[in-house]
């Protein structure tokens, strides 16, 4: 498996499973479970997930899949913006801490920006840090803006991620949120690589798709890693773990990149200042 260094120099699988929507339905739990030990075993080893998700189920259910391999996994969870005060944070990790059944987390973020003042929350994820509950902390759905903000902050010299929706549709993020952070060597995870399901059925992919003997998930999978961010689409089963783990081997021509920019295009200012109108 590839990975991306963060500015700790902790390094990060480019690839891995996303668990929105797991742990909900008793039925699923050991095709859910069974599916993330499959993807540990393919080398897709970071599992991201977060307190919100089935109300701390999706966390439960990690935690019986990794009982046996923790140190193998890099373990992503979030607060959500609600519990995100200087206290909150604490409390709400150590909560996740024992729905995961681990005593720290490879990285913790903020879900998305809320009421709560940005110092406090730095100031709780630090306190996490030290405390060597959390080895490393970023934020999730923030703008160029709020990245300035906040690294402005102490202890936002020390963001390590900024987890965005980024897919073919939706690229207004290439417009500068892309450029800033790499520049500062902070990675960007992309979440809903797939759009929840919408670009399984776009032309365009599904020719490419059908041209070179592969699957369109697989090829809008593929695309995001040619971007050089991380990617987590979600690991329901294990014939969707193998076919995801799949598009880390799949390389673009010029003419399909090419392609997909005319099916896609990337924001141009206008468009990038609609969007965020």
């Amino acid at each position: 498996m590839e990975n991306i260094c963060l500015p700790s120099g902790q390094l990060m699988p480019v690839l891995g499973m996303g668990t929105a929507g797991l742990g909900e339905a008793i039925a699923q739990h050991e095709n859910e479970i069974a599916a993330l030990r499959r993807g540990i075993d393919l080398g897709m080893t970071l599992i991201d997930t977060a307190e919100i998700y089935g109300d701390g189920g999706a966390e439960r259910l990690i935690g019986k899949a990794i009982a046996n391999c923790r140190s193998s996994v890099f373990l992503v969870s979030k607060v959500a913006p609600r519990n995100a005060t200087g206290q909150g944070a604490i409390a709400a990790c150590e909560n996740s801490l024992r729905r995961l059944q681990t005593d720290y987390l490879d990285l913790y973020l903020l879900h998305w920006r809320g009421p709560v003042p940005l110092s406090e929350t730095l100031a709780a994820f630090e306190t996490l840090k030290k405390s060597g509950k959390i080895r490393d902390y970023g934020v999730g759905n923030f703008d160029v803006e709020d990245m300035e903000e906040a690294s402005a902050l102490p202890g936002g010299a020390a963001i390590a991620t900024n987890q965005v929706p980024y897919n073919l549709q939706h690229r207004n993020s290439e417009w500068k949120l892309l450029s800033w952070c790499r520049q500062r060597g902070i990675p960007i995870m992309a979440h809903s690589p797939l759009l929840q399901g919408e670009l399984l059925k776009h032309p365009k992919l599904e020719s490419i798709a059908q041209q070179r003997g592969r699957r369109v998930a697989q090829v809008a999978i593929a695309w995001l890693l040619h971007q050089e961010v991380i990617v987590f689409p979600k690991a329901s089963s294990i014939a969707h773990v193998e076919q995801n783990r799949a598009a880390l081997d799949f390389k673009f021509t010029t003419d399909e990149l090419s392609a997909l920019d005319v099916a896609f295009p990337p924001p141009s200012e206008l468009i990038a200042l609609l969007e965020n109108w």
